[in-house]
């Protein structure tokens, strides 16, 4: 007997996540998809973009990643991926259904659509995801600056910025990536606010994947993850390092502010720059549960490792470490998602059927 309808809001890796740990638990889920396809936000990233995980670790329960297990899949490959295992998965997938609410209806959720209609549900997992939420800091001088100012959300390639002058923000394995390709085009510059921490690629002829599986490392929360790391390391074979080593692109302490023509370093020196690219992270994008009153003054979500504090039959997917260093990853996210299915089964326990 079904457990109930749980409601699953967004279709990328964490929505199809929550689909698969609800259908193997008994719940009848439906996945809302704003987009055309199930396949989240990998088609919108930067066209070079390659996991730094191989596909035997990338790959879903049961479902093989196609192609060498020891090789890293690009972005199209990923986005592939994703809808095939949406056509194997064989759950309900509705794209083109923008969520525009959530209300309660009873112990429930009735879930508002951009086109009108509306559906209830038992259970609702957040699993929209952050790409539409891009973060740029706040800089001084940035309504003068006659130049361009994106997101990597925004950046596609670097053929685009050819002769250009250009300030790569951020000292993560994106920022890293398109900084390094960049070089290669226009005159790039990493800007970091600390400073860039690697962690190898390959240790004794095994990738570091093969290493936190055996350690159980990718597992640990991030309370004690934070007391053994400060900040998100660049995975790296040796490239990136030798290529910032050699300044190309060379790397420099974070500018104080923005001029019209430029930017102004640490020791005031000023500088032109044509573009800035800040590859500096999302927040979450959750618009559609402010009613509900389950969202912080920052509009985060209030959760325990991904379950509402506030609202019961409520959860999260797809947060950034979430539980663990990999929670937001091909890799990691059906731990979470059955850890919150489980959950709300828990909670739920005396009011749904089952």
């Amino acid at each position: 007997m079904s457990r109930g309808r749980l409601l699953i809001v967004g279709g990328g890796q964490s929505g199809l996540a929550a689909a698969r740990a609800g259908r193997d638990r008994g719940w009848e889920p439906v996945v809302l998809e704003a987009g055309d396809e199930p396949v989240g936000s990998w088609p919108r990233y930067y066209d070079s973009l390659r996991l730094f995980s191989p596909r035997r670790y990338s790959a879903f329960p049961g479902h093989p990643f196609p192609g060498d297990p020891d090789g890293y899949p690009g972005r199209d490959e990923v986005a592939d991926y994703l809808r095939s295992y949406a056509e194997w998965l064989g759950v309900e997938v509705r794209t083109g259904a923008r969520v525009t609410e959530v209300a309660a209806d009873g112990p429930g959720f009735a879930v508002d659509l951009a086109d009108g209609s509306r559906l209830v549900g038992d259970a609702l997992i957040a699993a929209s995801g952050s790409f539409a939420s891009p973060y740029v800091p706040t800089i001084p001088g940035r309504e003068a600056f006659r130049g361009r100012v994106l997101h990597v959300a925004d950046y596609r390639s670097p053929e685009e910025f050819a002769g250009q002058r250009v300030v790569v923000v951020g000292a993560g394995n994106s920022a890293v990536q398109i900084a390094h390709e960049l070089a290669d085009h226009a005159q790039a510059s990493l800007a970091v606010r600390d400073r860039v921490r690697y962690a190898p690629q390959v240790i004794a002829g095994r990738d570091l994947h093969w290493w936190l599986r055996l350690t159980r490392a990718d597992l640990l929360p991030p309370s004690v993850l934070n007391r053994i790391i400060t900040g998100t390391p660049v995975i790296d074979a040796g490239k990136y390092r030798a290529a910032l080593e050699a300044a190309h692109p060379d790397e420099r302490p974070m500018f104080a502010e923005y001029v019209p023509d430029g930017v102004v370093w640490p020791g005031g020196s000023r500088e032109r720059v044509d573009s800035v690219v800040f590859a500096t992270g999302y927040r979450p994008h959750l618009p559609y549960l402010r009613s509900l009153g389950v969202l912080d003054e920052s509009g985060a979500p209030r959760h325990d490792r991904g379950v509402s504090t506030v609202r019961p039959g409520l959860a999260f997917l797809g947060l950034e470490f979430q539980r663990s260093f990999s929670s937001n990853t091909l890799r990691g996210v059906h731990r979470d998602a059955g850890y919150v299915v489980d959950a709300l089964a828990r909670q739920l326990r005396g009011v749904v059927v089952g």
